[in-house]
């Protein structure tokens, strides 16, 4: 069984305009992919489907053998812990430090505060970080911020970590060392799902690279490259 499939998926969000059309595959526990494709293409909507932040028009979408649309409300919180999410463009609290940016995310799902002080340094020590545990965002560089963002996402354990366009708000050496901590994270277990427009990291990487343009998926390659 794999642990994600989208079956013949179809959303519009003008009638008649198709921004996934008949979109199927599927990914393996521990595979580290890239979804790539120009903006509009839909690599987004992908993720945003996943999460169950929109709703498909047609198919369907299985996470561990479930079909994501038989989630009720009251299971929702656990189904969005299984997938750690990092945004482009952080998404942190500028008023609280690097610590309590990644305690949040603990405290509000009313986790245990003995368990809080032990996963918290855990997942800073993970991403390079445990020495700015007392920082604010302000103090961070973009790489470091982003660092702070992976570090919160896996502060649940998820089962699958998806990257929407990672590195595209930092510099190529601090988009190398997220990448190498996506790596490491991947190499643990963890699945990796990243939507990127970084042919360049895309290409260093040599994954497998699932290329969406106008809705539709039209290539779908192990050890791809950006532009194959």
């Amino acid at each position: 069984m794999s642990q994600i499939e989208f079956k013949n998926v179809t959303k519009e969000y003008i009638s008649g305009v198709k921004v996934l059309d008949d979109v199927s595959f599927s990914v393996e526990q521990g595979e580290f992919i890239f979804i790539v494709g120009p903006s509009g293409a839909g690599k987004s909507t992908v993720i945003k489907l996943l999460l169950r932040e929109e709703s498909m028009d047609n198919g369907q979408i299985l996470f561990q053998g479930k079909n994501i649309v038989e989630i009720l409300p009251s299971e929702m919180p656990d189904y969005r812990r299984k997938i750690g999410v990092v945004f482009q463009d952080f998404k942190l609290l500028d008023s609280k430090t690097v610590y309590d940016n990644v305690a949040i995310s603990l405290e509000v799902v009313n986790a245990d505060k003995k368990d809080i002080k032990n996963i918290v340094p855990n997942v800073l020590s993970l991403v390079g970080l445990l020495d700015h545990a007392d920082y604010r965002p302000q103090e961070l560089s973009g790489g470091e911020k982003q660092r702070v963002a992976i570090a919160r996402a896996l502060a649940h354990e998820p089962d699958v970590l998806v990257a929407d366009e990672a590195t595209g708000m930092i510099d190529p050496d601090s988009a190398d060392e997220v990448v190498e901590i996506l790596e490491k994270i991947n190499s643990l277990g963890t699945t990796v799902i990243m939507a990127s427009h970084d042919q360049r990291i895309v290409d260093k990487l040599t994954k497998r690279v699932i290329k969406i343009e106008k809705g539709k998926i039209v290539s779908d390659k192990k050890g791809g490259k950006y532009r194959a």
